[in-house]
């Protein structure tokens, strides 16, 4: 597994270094002529099953893995596309799984399954050598690309006849499909947003999301973007389907187990839209909005029992605000007849309206829930409540859990919650270290003994999306009530945060 800061240079410095010694076909025969027609590229919602047998993040993923047999086991499980990864020196992949993957595609008579090779691609002449091994598309990632390389590939592309992926993750790669997109006509061309950032080879599941309506703004609503990695189990794959993109792209769960390959396709497939991927793709907007505008972070004030506390928080600028609906706990909204009185004032809000319940079975609980279906609140935090425990009519709603446990954290993220609310105060003390880890998620959302003198501090070490202020900004010994001037306080620090930043 490789820590390096910036795992993207040293491929492509040790690629460049192979195509001078073998050249930019490395080493291996080709056919002079392609041999196989070219077969169109996800032209439905489906899903790409990748050969992989390593990756820098996880190391050796299946290295005794056989391209041919693979490939065919992908068909059979009802993929509607192949990636076969070419690069060698991390992905311990070449060109002759590239042909093999082909020659599986071609014995499989029954259907049609287009080819993507996957590599990362520097030249335009590679083009055409993928087409003449058989590839009927190339991925070409904008990030690694100057315009005019990508538009001389692009041209290629439609020379050949063939299909291109196109990897957009940010605001820069847009302005160059901008550019390609005015020279180029792009009718066979798919977009892909992958959740790992090739730099430091952490995933952010949401970030597909903060991508789609920027692509369809320069190419047209209807094109077809795919959701490139991150999944690893039928959970997630399920919520990604759930979110409206054409396809998804599958390596190290699709090559490291054989019998769950049919279940991620179907998990995917079928998948249908949900209120709770709504949410999600509305908070992914919010999220564009964020940075646009320069704001530092969201902020949840949580535990609020009164009107007036309520009225304040929005009027500062909250972005949620959190209700809890547990009798054991002193701030529960079920308390004194306080959800009666506020109710009127929640229609008066904009921010995001969230109750929090942690445990499924009591009384407040399915009060919560009946008023989150009823939109009276516009999501629901599952605080501290197992995963395994939440049915899947309720993961339908819209939702996020919150947990103190990293463990519990990256396991819910894994299984497609967009984000998870990490709530510890022991973890915000000394959780800088855990972003130094192999960790594959990022804090995203904090909360835990957050209040107005320290929240400087945690944006400064965590550059949280959301942070979550509950007891830190309360009245002395009055659990519940806000203190007035500590909000203030604590909304004009993170005002100044933003303002440092930018």
């Amino acid at each position: 597994m490789h820590n390096s800061s910036d795992i993207l240079t040293q491929i492509i410095k040790k690629r460049k270094s192979d195509i001078e010694k073998l050249g930019l076909d490395f080493g291996f025969e080709l056919p002079v002529e392609r041999k196989r027609k070219v077969h169109p590229f996800l032209k439905s919602k489906g899903v790409i099953l990748e050969v992989k047998r390593a990756s820098p993040s996880k190391g050796d993923i299946c290295p005794e893995l056989d391209a041919y047999s693979t490939a065919l086991s992908y068909i059979q499980s009802g993929a509607r596309a192949i990636s076969c990864l070419t690069e060698s020196n991390y992905f311990k992949g070449s060109l002759n799984d590239l042909m093999q993957v082909c020659r599986a595609t071609d014995d499989f008579k029954k259907q049609s399954v287009a080819v993507l090779r996957k590599d990362f691609l520097l030249y335009p002449e590679e083009v055409e050598i993928s087409y003449r091994a058989g590839a009927d598309a190339v991925l070409l990632i904008a990030r690694i690309l100057s315009s005019e390389t990508l538009l001389k590939m692009a041209r290629e592309v439609v020379r050949l006849g063939m299909s291109a992926l196109i990897e957009i993750r940010s605001d820069d790669d847009l302005e160059k499909l901008s550019y390609i997109s005015s020279k180029v006509m792009l009718k066979n061309f798919v977009f892909g947003i992958n959740s790992r950032d090739l730099a430091t080879f952490k995933i952010d599941l949401l970030k597909p999301c903060m991508m789609v309506n920027k692509i369809k703004s320069i190419i047209k609503k209807d094109a077809r973007i795919i959701f490139e990695s991150g999944v690893t189990n039928c959970e997630c794959a399920s919520v990604i389907g759930s979110m409206g993109f054409s396809g998804l792209l599958l390596g190290e769960a699709a090559a490291k187990n054989p019998g769950s390959r049919s279940s991620l396709v179907k998990s995917f497939t079928k998948s249908r839209k949900t209120e709770n991927a709504v949410f999600w793709k509305n908070y992914a907007e919010a999220c564009v909005n964020l940075s646009q505008n320069k704001k530092h972070a969201m902020i949840k004030i949580c535990g609020l029992t009164r009107e007036k506390d309520i009225l304040l928080s929005d009027k500062l600028g909250a972005d949620f605000t959190g209700f809890i609906f547990a009798d054991a706990f002193p701030r529960s909204i079920t308390h004194e007849n306080r959800l009666k009185n506020i109710l009127s004032c929640l229609k008066k809000i904009n921010a995001k309206r969230i109750a929090v319940i942690v445990d499924l079975d009591s009384d407040e609980s399915k009060l919560a829930l009946k008023l989150v279906k009823n939109k009276v609140f516009d999501a629901v935090q599952f605080h501290k409540i197992p995963y395994k425990k939440v049915s899947r009519e309720l993961l339908s709603l819209p939702h996020y859990f919150a947990t103190d446990s990293i463990e519990e954290y990256e396991r819910l993220v894994s299984n497609g919650e967009m984000r998870v609310l990490l709530d510890s105060k022991k973890i915000l003390e000394t959780g800088s270290a855990y972003k130094q880890t192999d960790a594959l998620y990022e804090i995203k959302w904090t909360a835990g003994g957050i209040n107005q003198k320290n929240i400087f501090d945690v944006i400064k070490r965590f550059s949280p999306e959301l942070i979550d202020v509950s007891g830190g900004i309360e009245l002395e010994n009055e659990t519940g009530i806000k203190d007035e001037n500590k909000m203030k306080e604590l909304f004009i620090k993170l005002s100044l945060a933003a303002g440092s930043d930018s």
